[in-house]
């Protein structure tokens, strides 16, 4: 039976139930399942609550608890990695200070000046962690659930030889929401997704062979229905696609929705679809969620946590029943744009396309051409993850700042200067959580000019 590796397994209630998908499947019954957090108390909470599912199930499986990261990584076959780096201080800094300079974020935790600094407070532990990887289980497959998705996929696949692939819910989400909006059963919508993470596209979506989409441009019409959405059906309005991420993340993706205050008001989301569509519009509504469920969580023990076993929609349990088992699935993971999977985007891009996964692994699918228009709106993204990562690896703080000045929300905000300054603020008020090299490093200049000897990718 595989040995399933949890880093970060302290957050309670997301290891539950990712614990409850892998127990679900009788083929992973029986697996051991190490679970590592820095935080003994919480970690000890999770352990309480795998005891008590095994327990109230009649389950059988094997659980380790640990704060030595490389006592769970030896002889894992799968790691989950869900850690947070740095607390509530860092996150705060990255929403406060560029709304200081106008630069109003929704969540701040995949584009923008929040996701660059994230992600670059949170590669040097995820790069220590595929390390001891290297040293402890060299083939095993990295699971990666922490955001900013598609930089640290990105950056750990361009520095490292582990394999791994980025895991999100928004597809499902969004098929789910997509069946409501067109009233279908949402097990009966068919759909073909591919872009990048949180902003992939529904190039197809069909019901009894017939598209949704004439339905779903009706709800356009429908005030009720609209205001649920209405980010994303705008961008649908306007761009011809139906775009996987809600409305309160793909506000702060595009420069059209979070420059003036009139305009976030207007598109603020004032009530739910559903439970999972809680959308925090408001500048630092979605920190102040974080903040209160962080302290909710930190108050949790077993007796809290429902023991039923029941399959959530995460890919991650599916992915490794495949893997063991061979049984063939279908799903969405970011992965490299290897061979062009997606051809009008870079091919050492981190992509979220279809796979199929069986006992050979997770095999992508190819997708061909984006829309010129939704791909476009990738690139946006994209060429913004580029430089994000190249400074993370190079230690580049010139690109660093290339990277924030291209974000389509900080450029549509503030002039040149004006970022370079909030830059300054971030790095000051973050140094502790950054590499030395991004702190300290020379900003006076930009990072090399091309020349004949540099390859670039124009694809």
């Amino acid at each position: 039976m595989p040995k399933i590796s949890f880093i970060g397994a302290g957050s309670i209630v997301f290891a539950r139930n990712l614990m409850g998908d892998i127990l679900s499947f009788p083929e992973l019954q029986g697996s051991t399942i190490s679970l590592m957090d820095i935080d003994q108390d919480r970690l000890d909470r999770t352990a309480a609550a795998a005891d008590a599912m095994l327990e109230h199930n009649d389950v059988k499986a094997t659980i380790e608890t640990t704060t030595d990261r490389i006592e769970a990584l030896d002889g894992a076959d799968y790691v989950l990695n869900t850690i947070h780096v740095g607390g509530r201080e860092p996150f705060e800094n990255e929403i406060e200070i560029p709304r200081s300079y106008g630069v109003n974020q929704a969540v701040g935790d995949t584009l923008g000046p929040g996701g660059i600094f994230r992600f670059l407070r949170t590669y040097p532990t995820m790069l220590d962690i595929v390390r001891d990887m290297e040293d402890h289980c060299p083939g095993a497959l990295l699971l990666n659930y922490t955001n900013p998705m598609a930089m640290l996929c990105w950056a750990i696949d361009e520095a490292t030889e582990i394999d791994v692939i980025g895991l999100c819910h928004s597809v499902q989400h969004t098929a789910e929401a997509i069946a409501k909006y067109v009233d279908v059963p949402a097990d009966e919508l068919e759909y073909w997704v591919a872009g990048i993470n949180h902003m992939a596209w529904f190039l197809e979506a069909e019901h009894d062979g017939e598209s949704v989409y004439p339905d779903l441009y009706e709800v356009l019409d429908d005030e009720e229905t609209y205001k649920c959405d209405n980010v994303r059906f705008e961008i649908m309005r306007h761009f011809d696609a139906f775009v996987t991420e809600s409305s309160n993340h793909m506000s702060e993706y595009v420069p059209y929705f979070r420059t003036e205050e009139e305009t976030i008001e207007a598109f603020t989301v004032e009530d739910d679809f559903e439970d999972y569509f809680v959308e925090w519009m408001p500048t630092g509504q979605y920190f102040k969620h974080w903040c209160s469920y962080q302290a909710d969580a930190a108050e949790m023990s077993s007796d809290d946590i429902d023991p039923e076993i029941e399959r959530s929609e995460e890919y991650g349990s599916r992915i490794i029943h495949s893997i063991e088992t061979g049984e063939r699935r279908r799903m969405n993971i970011n992965v490299r744009n290897t061979d062009g999977l997606i051809t009008n985007l870079a091919n050492d891009a981190c992509v979220e396309v279809p796979c199929l996964v069986d006992g050979r692994g997770v095999r992508p699918c190819s997708v061909g051409k984006l829309p010129p228009q939704l791909a476009a709106l990738d690139r946006s993204n994209v060429d913004v993850q580029r430089l994000a990562v190249e400074a993370a690896i190079e230690g580049n703080q010139a690109k660093l700042r290339q990277a924030v000045k291209l974000d389509p929300l900080s450029g549509a905000a503030c002039t040149l200067s004006e970022i370079d300054a909030m830059v300054d603020d971030l790095l000051k008020a973050n140094a502790e959580y950054l590499p030395d090299a991004i702190v300290e490093g020379d900003a006076s200049h930009s990072a090399q000019a091309p020349s004949a000897t540099n390859s670039t990718n124009d694809d």
